[in-house]
């Protein structure tokens, strides 16, 4: 015991209180950390790595999905007593902190919290581990720099002023089919209401409705394409590599930056592990390898480089709005006020067809 408390102790970072070397031993005794998370296993497999190598003896099971199929999944592994989480970490604001809000977080103080901006921890049970930052993209070969929208006023202007050219070359998300595509519009309308008149513009030049950022910047690199409403900037990283094409702009009035939540399951079968790994990921060391390696943008303040709050801060021009952690984030779930909204987004902007059978 004595000697695995001393390797353990070789393990705790810098400014940790001293008894995180028995959560360290505990760790390994458990094993594991198993890890549900909206991220790409191939975009996170440097922090896997890392954490793995600052820990041996604990291994990472990471299963990655679609952020309604892990929520829904944790749910159905909870009804009926099965195996689940240790630590579910999603992009999906809303329907992790509906998760937190129906109890199933634990309550855990990391000594990484100070080092947090308030607005991304809510009561030491859902914490912010990313910037995800809300932008329009567009087509830098087709679009004039002196012609790209700086605000939201300037994209409802442009397509007032040129309706027939950006008539169907325009994609935004098709809310009733994208849990985040309706999250970042609801917040959208909360910042402002100018969101209404954009959903009459987009309606009137007939845009183009997708589930992804991805599909919205495959859109635009193929020309098919010359703008794009409400892209998660943090995704388009590679795409903007592969395609010299796309470019974008985060709007000078106000740029809503969300973040991909996590929390340690209250029932985890390996609570210290997990406690490893939520640390990891809010660390100085796990925020700079999400930044430099995973092509993410860190939360914390300390990170430097191109990926990080500070660089999110320039382009931005300092009009950043976080969309904060918290209860109200689940206010859309009710079955009502979900469908109210989607009804005056679908007055103004009719769902797209879809082919005799499709679901």
């Amino acid at each position: 015991m004595l000697l695995t408390l001393s390797v353990a102790r070789a393990a705790v970072q810098e400014g940790y209180p001293l008894d995180q070397a028995a959560t360290v031993a505990a760790a390994r005794r458990e094993g594991e950390v198993v890890v549900y998370a909206s991220t790409d296993e191939r975009v996170a497999r440097p922090l896997i790595e890392g954490f793995q190598a600052l820990y041996p003896g604990v291994a990472v099971r990471y299963h990655e999905g679609d952020s309604l199929a892990l929520y829904q999944r944790f749910l159905q592994e909870r009804q009926q007593n099965l195996p689940s989480a240790d630590v579910l970490w999603s992009s999906a604001m809303d329907l992790q902190m509906k998760l937190v809000n129906d109890g199933h977080a634990l309550a855990y103080a990391s000594p990484e919290r100070a080092a947090l901006p308030e607005w991304a921890v809510w009561r030491n049970e859902a914490y912010g581990t990313t910037l995800e930052p809300v932008v329009f993209a567009y087509h830098r070969e087709r679009l004039a720099a002196a012609e790209v929208p700086r605000t939201h006023a300037d994209f409802i202007r442009l397509l007032q002023a040129q309706p027939e050219r950006f008539r169907g070359r325009v994609a935004t998300y098709d809310l009733e089919n994208s849990g985040l595509g309706f999250l970042v519009a609801t917040q959208d309308a909360k910042a402002s209401d100018m969101l209404w008149d954009v959903a009459r513009e987009l309606g009137r030049i007939g845009a183009r409705q997708v589930t992804s950022t991805a599909a919205m910047l495959d859109s635009i690199a193929a020309g098919d394409s010359l703008l794009a409403y409400n892209v998660l900037g943090a995704y388009a990283s590679e795409p903007m590599r592969a395609h010299p094409a796309i470019g974008l702009v985060y709007p000078s009035d106000y740029t809503l930056v969300g973040s991909r939540i996590a929390f340690i399951h209250r029932r985890a079968a390996h609570p210290n592990a997990a406690r490893l790994w939520l640390d990891y990921l809010l660390s100085r060391r796990g925020q700079g390898i999400l930044a430099g390696q995973a092509g993410l943008i860190a939360l914390r303040s300390d990170i430097r480089g191109p990926r990080s709050a500070a660089e999110l801060q320039r382009e931005a021009g300092g009009n950043l709005r976080p969309i904060g952690i918290g209860p109200g984030l689940i206010a859309y779930l009710d079955r009502s006020k979900r469908q109210d909204f989607l009804q005056r987004w679908q007055q103004a902007l009719p769902p797209p067809r879809r082919p005799a059978g499709a679901p």
